[in-house]
């Protein structure tokens, strides 16, 4: 099945790109859902009908889904609560009823992955188009699962010899039983259920789909987002280039603006494929608005995916070179560390821990560089730690 990701720029308008590339598919017979976080429901005002907290019907091969972070979020509580009832009991901690709670911060979101998740395992349907939110909120939600499993691994580690050797002493001197088992059981569980969402976020079917306007602010946030997604792994197979103003007119004040933009689509036809959407003098509403929009169609072939290649110089410069694509990054905005067997890449405002390869794990860093938009890290072997060759 694929998968298109759509973000941008708060008010590019991506919410109403989402629903016409959904529509779009629908009328061509694949079968579609659209899924949205927003809180509001912009989704339906821009398709014209009400979606619902359940996937609901909103036309020939169209299900719109906009999914309950409180029903889940309660859910989750009280089923952690009925296996922690001895723990609780013990402390003397009152259980909360379902009706007195109201998602933390951040349930909105895990809402979101549960239902992507779900979405992409199931056979109904053959194209799912996410609406996420503006682009930091949206890489900080992808993000999710990769480092909501690292923190798991790093806190409950899968060895647990000693968990069960200490769990006898922690239990006397705190007083209670200590539910360690059930702990690693429930950390075990969530592990699952976050590789299964990373698994959806990762594969090579689900592509990113940029949407913003021509001009200054949205050329610099496509640069700051195509760095971003790159960082992660993620391809962009589409930029849309919304509320395009006609470049003929006697309103010098419109042409004006109109130039401005086409400075901006010039520089971004260099990187992207890019798709021009009209302005069309209003916000689009409902199907006859939407199918009048130019957004580009979903190809049913495998994009290729984004290749981190390590290069073997070791015969010539006795280094390994990690070649890592970062378009649009700039060296004043880019850190690196290396730490045990991780290395931390921070590009502006976006981090990600990465493990290295096995093979760099054996060696030191010998320097980096940041070229033609690629950051290459050069490894040279540890003598400690290489296999020596007679």
């Amino acid at each position: 099945m694929r998968t298109i990701l759509i973000t941008g720029p708060g008010g590019s308008g991506r919410t109403t790109v989402a629903a016409a590339t959904a529509l779009n598919a629908a009328r061509e017979g694949t079968r579609t859902l659209v899924l949205s976080a927003d809180r509001t429901d912009t989704l339906g005002a821009a398709l014209g009908v009400r979606t619902g907290l359940a996937p609901a019907e909103a036309g020939d091969n169209l299900t719109t889904w906009r999914p309950d972070a409180t029903e889940h979020f309660r859910a989750d509580l009280t089923a952690f609560q009925d296996r922690a009832t001895t723990a609780l009991d013990l402390l003397g901690a009152t259980r909360l009823d379902a009706e007195e709670v109201t998602p933390l911060p951040g349930a909105e979101e895990l809402a979101l992955l549960r239902a992507l998740r779900d979405a992409a395992t199931s056979d109904t349907y053959d194209l799912l188009v996410v609406d996420l939110p503006p682009t930091p909120q949206a890489l900080a939600l992808l993000s999710l699962p990769e480092e909501l499993r690292r923190y798991l691994r790093r806190l409950l580690p899968a060895e647990r010899q000693a968990a069960r050797a200490l769990r006898p002493v922690l239990g006397r001197l705190a007083g209670i039983p200590m539910p360690a088992e059930w702990l690693y059981e429930t950390a075990a569980r969530w592990d699952l259920e976050l590789a299964a969402v990373e698994a959806v976020v990762e594969d090579r079917a689900t592509t990113v789909r940029l949407v913003a306007e021509p001009g200054p602010a949205g050329t610099d946030a496509v640069r700051a987002a195509g760095t971003a997604l790159a960082l992660r792994g993620l391809s962009v197979d589409a930029l849309v280039a919304n509320r395009v103003l006609p470049g003929a007119t006697n309103d010098t004040w419109l042409a004006a603006l109109a130039a401005q933009q086409r400075k901006g689509l010039d520089e971004w036809q260099e990187t992207y494929d890019v798709h021009e959407v009209p302005h069309r003098g209003h916000d689009p509403r409902g199907a006859h608005d939407l199918a009048a929009l130019p957004v580009p169609g979903v190809v049913n072939e495998t994009p290729p995916p984004v290749e981190w290649p390590l290069e073997d110089r070791l015969a010539d410069e006795g280094v390994l070179v990690w070649h890592i694509p970062l378009p649009g990054a700039i060296r004043d905005e880019l850190d690196l560390i290396r730490r045990g067997d991780e290395l931390v890449v921070t590009v502006g405002q976006f981090r990600r821990i990465m493990p290295l390869p096995s093979a760099l794990r054996r060696c030191t860093v010998d320097g980096a560089a940041l070229r033609e938009g690629e950051l290459r890290i050069r490894f040279a072997p540890d003598p400690g730690l290489w296999p020596r060759t007679r």
